[in-house]
């Protein structure tokens, strides 16, 4: 039971560090795209804990479910900064609201 304890912990310590990470780092958008991924990572941590203590396969799906959509949105999101790179010469979220179509 401890060890769950301690599991949940780790799981909302990184959910915490990653809401910090995408609030008070509001300008590099290369660190909110990582602290998303880390908040991904910590919810697919605490389906998996729960389907082991709950004895069931349904967490383990979802988590597969949400790393597979984390994976999708982390490569698009690097490709769509690549091309932003090279028109803008810069990432900075300021200007992102110069590419509104």
């Amino acid at each position: 039971m401890l060890n769950q304890i301690n599991c949940i912990s780790i799981s909302s310590l990184l959910f915490l560090i990653s809401i910090l990470g995408i609030f008070l780092n509001q300008k590099n958008i290369l660190v909110m795209l990582m602290s998303l991924e880390m908040m991904f990572l910590a919810v697919s941590f605490n389906l998996i804990l729960s389907s082991i203590y709950l004895d069931d396969i349904v967490g383990q799906v979802f988590s597969l479910l949400i790393l597979t959509v984390a994976a999708a949105e982390s490569s698009i999101g690097l490709a769509i900064l690549v091309v932003y790179y090279r028109i803008r010469g810069t990432i900075t979220v300021e200007l992102m609201s110069l590419t509104k179509g």
